[in-house]
């Protein structure tokens, strides 16, 4: 399953990659997301790349299906690992891995942030795979919904406390 979403910002590259690279501006997102237990164990940056790691406990952005209920916990710890590059004075490239905890799906993806003027846009493209024989499709579409429902709240939250 593939995710393709858009997020402009009317706020600089520079500003943007402020917020993604700031601790308290990335617990203050998890806080009015409903996140809990929130670290940041990796977070450095430097002129041309960036690596951040944030691990936290989340809840399901949508109803579980009946078919999966079994599997479901109310708090899920996940691990998102972000390694950035600097591909110009106008562009950061990420590629990115998010681990949820015994559960057996692959969550990857890039991140291409571009500035023009005054605003900047984020390209994410998501992908989430899960193996599981007869149930591994509707274990990915789950995923992808729900990845889906808290990227476009993450970036709502962002672009509020930018």
């Amino acid at each position: 399953m593939q995710i393709e979403l858009e997020h402009p910002y009317e706020a600089s590259l520079e500003q943007v990659l402020g917020a993604f690279f700031s601790k308290d501006h990335i617990l203050e997102k998890n806080a009015r997301l409903g996140s809990r237990n929130v670290c940041v164990p990796e977070l450095v940056r430097d002129e041309l790349s960036a690596k951040l790691v944030i691990e936290r406990e989340v809840t399901s952005s949508l109803e579980v299906p009946g078919i999966l209920a079994s599997f479901h916990r109310e708090w899920n710890r996940v691990r998102q690992e972000e390694h950035w590059f600097r591909k110009s004075d106008e562009e950061w490239h990420c590629e990115f891995r998010v681990h949820i905890e015994n559960v057996p799906a692959k969550i990857k993806g890039m991140m291409r942030l571009l500035a023009s003027e005054q605003q900047c846009t984020n390209h994410v493209l998501l992908s989430v795979r899960c193996d599981v024989p007869l149930l591994g499709k509707k274990v990915a579409r789950f995923l992808a919904d729900d990845c889906h429902a808290k990227i476009e709240n993450e970036y709502q939250a962002t672009r509020k406390l930018l």
